[in-house]
């Protein structure tokens, strides 16, 4: 006879590695609990409207040889059972009516306030393990403790790059590269930095305020100038898709009347973010910067890439199969605990161990929201990333020499030259 029910969740967009955390919950749950394993299909989608019809029992055989594999045989989905109350008490009716009394669910921040939320609810009836997946790293994890997926997909964004790298130097042309990362700039520097990138360009690089399309393409076009000043008129900039979110919904209005609708338009999902791929941010940027190049006289091959769809579902690395195994582990560890009698948690681990983080001191008391791990620019990391760009500097707007010389291959007068690109120097 079964001991308990647990109930599997994933939510929010893929990320290498789901499959290994379902595989171990699944196995330590069946084989050393002995608690029955329900795999809920397509995330909170089904369960919001009390169907019990996307549901399945897993057993050692399903989860056995899917670690290594990527994205999901749960399948995955953004539906958000807070906003609406009559939507949670379907999520709890079907989980009294199938008898769950433990919870594991996998997502982003989005999914962990989902099932903090299933844990206040419940009232104590069910145990809630949440695991903190993201390819974007911007999750509140203790320092240097990854999210798990993060490894697999900047391995994945390495090798593209580096191919779109070779790509530029044999046709002589800049590719600009919007890399996933809607919060923090994690993953695109981390891209941008192991396959040696022409430049990176991250939201919190702009500690002065909030970058404008102006001020981004003149980085842009200042890196360009610089590479063209060494004879080289090709190189590949990395720009973090958050950059949308920075400059806004106003600092894109700024565009001149109907431009804007040319590359999109604003949406935001049920948990109120923006949906980065309603914005063709990559082709914005070419579009501007071919503007500008134009004005200058400068004839230059531009090509925007986009890369975030192909990492989420990448077959995880042995960092992130072996990752998520702990993980899953881990949260059914803590269901058993004493301590997931008192609280819920967030599961991570500290020089492998686990520490459960209790929801209330991972979530913010007003948006309900986990706070975002940023990029810390104060740091060696950052400051290395930066010591191997090729972009203006402070010395590019006083030295002499220095500005005669960019100046000449920008197609300007040194006064104008210092006087543009004065500005976005420490932003």
């Amino acid at each position: 006879m079964s001991k308990g029910r647990l109930a599997l969740v994933v939510g929010g967009g893929p990320a290498p590695g789901i499959n290994g955390v379902i595989s171990a919950v699944t196995i330590e749950a069946l084989t050393q609990q002995g608690w029955e394993v329900l795999g809920v299909m397509e995330g909170f989608k089904h369960l919001v409207k009390g169907s019990t019809e996307h549901i399945r029992n897993l057993t050692v055989d399903d989860v056995k040889n899917i670690n290594l594999k990527g994205g999901s045989i749960l399948s995955t989905a953004r539906v958000n059972p807070t906003k609406n109350p009559h939507d949670l008490q379907a999520v709890l009716g079907v989980f009294k009516q199938l008898a769950v009394n433990y919870l594991v669910t996998i997502g982003g921040d989005d999914t962990a306030f989902s099932g903090s939320t299933v844990y206040q609810a419940a009232g104590g009836s069910i145990r809630v393990a949440h695991v903190p997946k993201t390819i974007d790293n911007d999750l509140p994890l203790p320092p240097s403790v990854p999210t798990f997926g993060f490894e697999t997909a900047r391995q994945v964004g390495v090798g593209l790059v580096r191919n779109l790298a070779e790509d530029a130097k044999t046709s002589k042309r800049w590719f600009f590269v919007v890399s996933m990362g809607r919060a923090a700039g994690h993953l695109a520097l981390g891209i941008g930095k192991a396959a040696a990138a022409t430049l990176t360009i991250i939201p919190e690089e702009f500690r002065k305020g909030p970058p404008t399309l102006d001020s981004l393409c003149d980085i842009l076009l200042g890196a360009i100038i610089k590479r063209r000043s060494k004879g080289q008129d090709y190189g590949v900039a990395v720009l973090a898709e958050g950059l949308i979110e920075a400059i806004g919904e106003k600092g894109l209005g700024a565009l001149q009347e109907g431009q804007l609708s040319r590359y999109g338009k604003i949406e935001r999902d049920p948990h109120g973010n923006l949906r980065m791929g309603e914005v063709d941010f990559g082709r914005m940027i070419k579009d501007q910067m071919a503007s500008r190049l134009k004005a200058l006289d400068i004839d230059m091959t531009l090509t925007e890439k986009e890369i975030g769809y192909e990492l989420r579902c990448a077959d995880p690395v042995p960092f992130d199969a072996e990752y998520t195994r702990d993980l899953g582990y881990s949260a059914v560890k803590f269901l058993i605990s004493d301590e997931s009698a008192r609280y819920g948690a967030i599961i991570s681990l500290v020089d492998g161990k686990l520490k459960p983080l209790p929801f209330e001191t991972m979530l913010h008391p007003v948006t309900r929201r986990m706070q975002t791990r940023q990029v810390d620019i104060t740091g060696e990391g950052y400051e290395c990333a930066r010591r191997y760009m090729i972009r203006l500097d402070r010395k590019d707007v006083e030295s002499a020499e220095a500005i005669s010389r960019l100046a000449k291959a920008g197609n300007m007068d040194e006064a104008t030259f210092v006087e543009r690109f004065s500005k976005i120097i420490d932003t």
